[in-house]
């Protein structure tokens, strides 16, 4: 199951819904299969157990054999999520044993798909699915790697988690029907990110390949779409530019903006480079907005995110 954006929170559907933090880290899917082998995997695939031993000895310890759990990898560091860290932690899988001591990760479990007493949940509504979820991490005691993710049906109590868990390195919120069934690649569940960031697609940039001086950045129309221009970053560091200039691709042909932009409200129409629309960005923007559907002062970039172009929001709020 996979997320779509949301710049505002939605209306109540048939049956509720559930809200849950949204943590930054990996996602992860953990099998423990019938001879008891623990396997973890990315959400492309990816093998993590053998960067995580600490996780897999937990899910071997607390859980049967023949369950399958979602959730996701965190690093807590200072009282926070610590991606970062995460990230050193991961590409250090060669000294994994250490590692698990001095920089130890948590499991933050937020969905069940398979037991061996229930069979395969995935076609059962998420209240129920939580329910085999609790009673499967019942008896993990506190300090383990295996926890458990917060989950309330209150929307006051989670426009008060979203409003005062930011400080923790949650980055918002993601909201799941109640009645959702787990079907593979869809993206019936919502993320809401904190008001502090959001996210945009790379249209466009100055400087060079070599050297980008500043991103176009945009966000495709909910009516038309089209990837609207919506803003641009202050200039980048020399670190910026480094992350995100190798990913950068000149546009060939069908670029959906003109050749010339109007970056802001007080500039005349200017040339930039067009680049392949490909490439997501983690962002601080100024909530306030023109009435042209663009950011009114230049955003700051703060990472590159590994998502596609279609998870990003639509419009703008």
């Amino acid at each position: 199951m996979l997320a779509k954006s949301i710049d505002r929170l939605p209306p109540l559907p048939p049956g509720g819904l559930r809200y849950e933090p949204k943590f930054d880290g990996y996602r992860a899917l953990a099998t423990i299969r019938a001879d008891s082998s623990v396997h973890i995997y990315s959400r492309r695939g990816v093998p993590l157990a053998d960067a995580f031993p600490e996780l897999v000895g937990a899910l071997y310890s607390y859980l049967p054999a023949g369950t399958v759990v979602d959730g996701e990898i965190v690093l807590w560091r200072g009282g926070r999520l610590d991606f970062n860290a995460l990230q050193r932690r991961y590409a250090g899988r060669r000294h994994a044993a250490e590692l698990a001591g001095s920089h130890p990760c948590h499991l933050v479990v937020f969905d069940v798909l398979e037991t061996r007493e229930d069979g395969d949940l995935r076609r059962r509504p998420l209240r129920e699915r939580r329910g085999v979820l609790e009673r499967l991490l019942r008896k993990v005691p506190p300090r383990s790697p295996l926890t458990l993710a917060m989950q309330t049906s209150d929307r006051a109590v989670a426009e008060e988690r979203y409003d005062t868990m930011t400080v923790a390195g949650i980055e918002g919120l993601v909201i799941k029907p109640a009645n959702s069934p787990y079907l593979p690649g869809s993206r019936l569940w919502m993320k809401y990110k904190s008001r502090q960031t959001t996210d945009a697609v790379i249209g466009g940039m100055t400087g060079s390949l070599h050297r980008p001086a500043a991103l176009l950045l945009g966000r495709y129309a909910s009516d038309t779409g089209r990837l609207h221009y919506a803003g641009r970053t202050t200039y980048l560091t020399d670190a910026q530019a480094a992350a995100v200039g190798p990913l950068l691709v000149a546009a060939i042909s069908g670029h959906p903006w003109p050749a010339q932009l109007t970056l802001n409200w007080r500039s005349k129409p200017t040339g930039y480079h067009q680049v392949a629309p490909l490439v997501v960005v983690e962002i601080r923007a100024d909530i306030a907005t023109d009435h042209d559907r663009r950011w009114r002062h230049a955003v700051r970039m703060l990472r590159v995110r590994d998502i596609a172009p279609d998870e990003v929001p639509l419009d703008l709020a």
